[in-house]
């Protein structure tokens, strides 16, 4: 079983996950924001991800450090469940119809952090979540985990709608991208023999 346990404490954070890859999409989400938790659910879910995860942030002030801190754990919990990688299929790509909303996902689990970002929403926020904080989770979430992500709105007006193609895109490609390729489960995925 492909898992790992995550604790982070700031100042402004106090966050504890774990995450098992190999799992059957079983969460358990509380960030103190109720649209970012139904967010992580989809991606739990979708990516078929078991995933208990609590935040307790200075949520007074803004929801930019609870969603930026959920992003690195997250990362860093995928980064050590995969270990050294071996026999993943590394790569995916879909593209993810939600109503009126289109949305594109490629990513490489690479080693190395790029966040391709196109995506606009037509109003500031959903609920009390503040829709800039996509591209912050995002960032933080590639950076942490070394991936190389691109996530391009294809079509789409309801934010809701652009938000949740995203979060349930991003966890299937996960979900493929870190399926474990049949017979070739002790290769790691690179001519240089390393990611």
């Amino acid at each position: 079983m492909r898992q790992a346990s995550v604790t982070r404490q700031t100042k402004e954070t106090q966050i504890s996950l774990t995450l098992n890859l190999d799992g059957t999409g079983e969460y358990q989400i509380d960030t103190g924001i109720g649209f970012f938790n139904h967010m992580l659910e989809l991606l739990a879910a979708h990516g078929r991800f078991d995933l208990n995860l609590e935040c307790k942030g200075d949520l007074e002030v803004d929801g930019h450090h609870t969603v930026e801190d959920v992003g690195i754990a997250l990362g860093t919990a995928f980064q050590k469940a995969l270990g050294e990688k071996r026999g993943i299929r590394r790569y995916a790509d879909l593209v993810l119809p939600m109503d009126e909303a289109l949305i594109l996902i490629a990513l490489d689990i690479s080693g190395r952090s790029y966040l391709g970002y196109e995506v606009q929403f037509p109003v500031p926020a959903v609920g009390q979540w503040d829709t800039q904080l996509l591209e912050e989770f995002l960032l933080a979430f590639t950076r942490s985990m070394g991936l190389t992500l691109h996530v391009r709105q294809l079509a789409g007006k309801n934010a809701h709608h652009i938000a949740e193609a995203v979060f349930k895109g991003l966890g299937r490609a996960l979900a493929h991208a870190v399926s474990i390729q049949t017979g070739r489960e002790d290769q790691i995925p690179s001519t240089k023999g390393l990611l």
